[in-house]
C-alpha cells in the first residue's frame, strides 16, 4: 500500500480551492482522504498531498501526522519559517530520512515563469516544493507558509487508481491552508465535514467501530 520508492519528483471554510489547469487525468494538487476501509497503520485517517501524479506513479505527503521534532532542531534556519506548529511531519513510509518541504508562495509572486523564487518548484497553483540545500532567508519575502515532511508516500503505475477503485481513498479538491493547518490532527475530520452530501457524514465514523 503506497510504499514503493521511483515515483516521480485553520482548514478553511468556503474559500475557493487553488487555481490552476492540471494536466487532463492528474490528480496532482488534490487531496487523498483514507476511507474507513483503509485499516493499514501507516494510512489510517490519513489526508495525503498529492504533489506528483503522472504515467509514471504518484507521490503525496501526509499532512496530518505531526512529530515532535522541531524543525529548527534538524534544518536549523529553516525552523524560523516553518508554520505553527513548526516542527516535522510524517510525510510517508518511504525514505523516511529524507525531507521534503512545501511551500505557498505570496500573493503578487510569479510562482510559474523564470522569475520564481530561487529553489522553488510549482506544482499546482501557489503550492511549491522547495530545495532545503538553499539557504531560506532569500524566500522570507516570497512565501508565506513552509511545512517540512520526512518521507513521503508512493505509488507504482496504475496502484493510486486501483486503491481509489477499491474503495481505500476520496478524493477532493485542496484549499491553500490545508497543508499548514495548526491543529494537523483535526484535519481528517475537518475535510469530511466540509464536503457535500452523505460523505460528510463519514467525518463521525468511529475510530474502533468494534466498540460501539
Amino acid at each position: 500500500m503506497a510504499r514503493e520508492p521511483g515515483v516521480p519528483g485553520d482548514p478553511g471554510t468556503g474559500e475557493p480551492a487553488v487555481s490552476f489547469e492540471r494536466p487532463t487525468g492528474s490528480l496532482v494538487g488534490s487531496l487523498l482522504v483514507a476511507t474507513p476501509l483503509l485499516r493499514d497503520p501507516s494510512f489510517e485517517r490519513t489526508v495525503v498531498l498529492l504533489v506528483a501524479h503522472e504515467s509514471g506513479g504518484a507521490m503525496g505527503v501526509v499532512l496530518n501526522r505531526a512529530t515532535e521534532v522541531p524543525v529548527s532542531e534538524v534544518l536549523g534556519g529553516w525552523g524560523g519559517l516553518a508554520d505553527d506548529p513548526a516542527v516535522l511531519f510524517e510525510g510517508g513510509p518511504v525514505q523516511p530520512d529524507s525531507a521534503i518541504c512545501v511551500a505557498r508562495i505570496r500573493a503578487g509572486v510569479d510562482g510559474q515563469g523564470a522569475d520564481r523564487p530561487t529553489g522553488f518548484q510549482p506544482f499546482f497553483g501557489a503550492l511549491g516544493t522547495v530545495d532545503l540545500g538553499r539557504e531560506p532567508e532569500p524566500l522570507r519575502e516570497q512565501v508565506d507558509a513552509v511545512r517540512v515532511f520526512a518521507g513521503y508516500a508512493g505509488w507504482s503505475p496504475g496502484q493510486l487508481e486501483e486503491e481509489i477503485e477499491g474503495g481505500s481513498w476520496f478524493t477532493f479538491e485542496a484549499l491553500p491552508q490545508d497543508p499548514f493547518v495548526t491543529r494537523p490532527d483535526d484535519l481528517w475530520t475537518v475535510v469530511l465535514r466540509r464536503q457535500r452530501g452523505l460523505v460528510a457524514a463519514v467525518a463521525t465514523y468511529p475510530t474502533d467501530p468494534t466498540l460501539n
